[in-house]
């Protein structure tokens, strides 16, 4: 048994996909020093497995603890490549 973290590199989940990402494929990641990353990992997770209340509970979390945060400038180039990052998977899954 590994004492990384499950999801780590070194201790992949058992649905890890990344090795078998076909070359096109668009692909996210959110890494643990995210301050939302468990957050929009839950409500993912919530939302999959049809919790509309638990997710609609999670997302409110979710906007109270950006609420005091200011937003990311709109041309930030971070926030402009999410956008297009989405836009491609939209795309990739179009065919």
């Amino acid at each position: 048994m590994s004492s990384s973290p499950l999801g780590s590199k070194a201790n992949p989940s058992q649905f890890d996909v990344y090795n078998e990402l076909p070359d096109d494929e668009p692909y996210f990641v959110i890494r643990a020093r995210d301050p939302l990353s468990s957050a929009l990992v839950e409500l993912h997770a919530y939302i999959g497995a049809g919790q509309s209340g638990a997710a609609h509970n999670k997302l409110a979390e979710i906007m109270n603890m950006t609420s005091t945060k200011p937003p990311r400038p709109s041309d930030s180039p971070k926030y402009r490549e999410t956008f297009q990052i989405s836009l491609s998977m939209e795309k990739w899954r179009e065919g």
